[in-house]
C-alpha cells in the first residue's frame, strides 16, 4: 500500500493516517485511491472494531489536489465526462465507507479540513477536534459545487439553509464555531487530540460492536424513510441484535450485576 495513507494498528483499533502533510494532505490521486483500498480494508477485517482517521502535520486534509486538478484539465481538456463521474465515483467510496462499516469510526481532526477533507471527516460517525481545527467547505472558491458527501452530510447535521449558507460563502470557522454548529462533537487541547481520540475509541472497541453497527443502520434508513417503515428497520435489527453473542452475555452480566464483556459476536 503507498505510503500516502498509513494504518497503524492498536489492538481492535485500527488508525488511518492521511499522509501528505508537505501539502497538508491534500487529496492526489494516489491518494484517493489508497484511501479507497485502506477503507475497504479496514470495513471487512473482524479484528477491526473501531477505526480512527486524521492527518499527518499540520492539517486534516485541505481536501482535493488543485494543483494536480488543474495539471490534469490542462493535459486532458476534454476527457469522457462519464468516464470522469466514474472515476470520482469510485473515489468516493471512502466516505460511504466510514458511513456505513458496522464498526465506529471516528475523525480525529488536527487541523484545517477544507473541501472533500471536510467531507471525509463529516461522514465518520464521531468527530474530535483540536483547538487549532479549521474548517470551511472551499469548494465556491474553485468553482465546485462539492462531493464526497459534504452537502448530504452537512445538512443533516445543521440544517438546509446553514448548510447553503457554508457551501456558498465558504467562510473559515473555528473549532469552538464548529462544536456550537454540531459539525463536531468534542474540542480539545490540540496536544491531548490523538490521546483523546484514542480514549473513545478503546471505549468504543470494547463495546458490543455488532450492535453498533446495527445502530449506524438504523440511522442512517431513517434519514430517508418514512417513520414507520424505521419502525420496521428497528424490529428487525433488534431481533438480530438479540441472537447474538454479546447480547446474551450482557443479559446474563446484567443479571448477576457485573459489568459485561463484549467480544463484536
Amino acid at each position: 500500500m503507498s505510503d500516502v495513507v498509513r494504518i497503524e494498528r492498536d489492538g481492535p483499533i485500527a488508525v488511518l493516517t492521511l499522509n501528505r502533510p508537505e501539502s497538508l494532505n491534500a487529496m492526489n490521486p494516489e491518494m484517493l485511491s489508497t484511501m479507497c483500498v485502506a477503507g475497504k480494508e479496514l470495513a471487512e477485517d473482524p479484528a477491526v472494531r473501531c477505526v480512527v482517521v486524521t492527518g499527518a502535520g499540520r492539517a486534516f486534509s485541505a481536501g482535493g489536489d488543485v494543483k494536480a486538478m488543474a495539471e490534469g484539465n490542462a493535459a486532458n481538456p476534454s476527457g469522457g465526462l462519464l468516464g470522469r463521474v466514474d472515476t470520482l465515483r469510485q473515489q468516493e467510496e471512502i466516505s460511504r465507507l466510514l458511513f456505513e462499516m458496522p464498526k465506529p469510526t471516528i475523525a480525529a481532526i488536527n487541523g484545517v479540513a477544507a473541501g472533500a477533507g471536510l467531507s471525509v471527516a463529516l461522514a465518520a460517525d464521531l468527530r474530535i477536534a483540536s483547538d487549532q481545527a479549521r474548517f470551511t467547505t472551499a469548494f465556491a472558491k474553485v468553482g465546485f459545487s462539492g462531493d464526497f458527501g459534504g452537502t448530504w452530510l452537512l445538512q443533516r447535521l445543521v440544517g438546509p439553509s446553514r448548510a447553503k449558507e457554508l457551501y456558498f460563502l465558504s467562510d473559515i470557522i473555528g473549532a469552538e464555531e464548529a462544536l456550537a454548529l454540531g459539525l463536531v462533537n468534542r474540542v480539545v487541547p490540540h496536544e491531548q487530540l490523538l490521546d483523546s481520540a484514542m480514549a473513545l475509541a478503546k471505549k468504543l472497541a470494547a463495546g458490543p460492536t455488532l450492535a453498533y453497527g446495527r445502530i449506524k443502520d438504523n440511522i442512517a434508513f431513517g434519514t430517508t424513510n418514512t417513520f414507520s417503515d424505521a419502525l420496521t428497520r428497528e424490529a428487525e435489527n433488534m431481533i438480530a441484535s438479540g441472537l447474538t453473542e454479546d447480547h446474551r452475555n450482557a443479559a446474563l452480566a446484567f443479571v448477576q450485576k457485573r459489568e459485561p464483556e463484549f467480544s463484536g459476536r
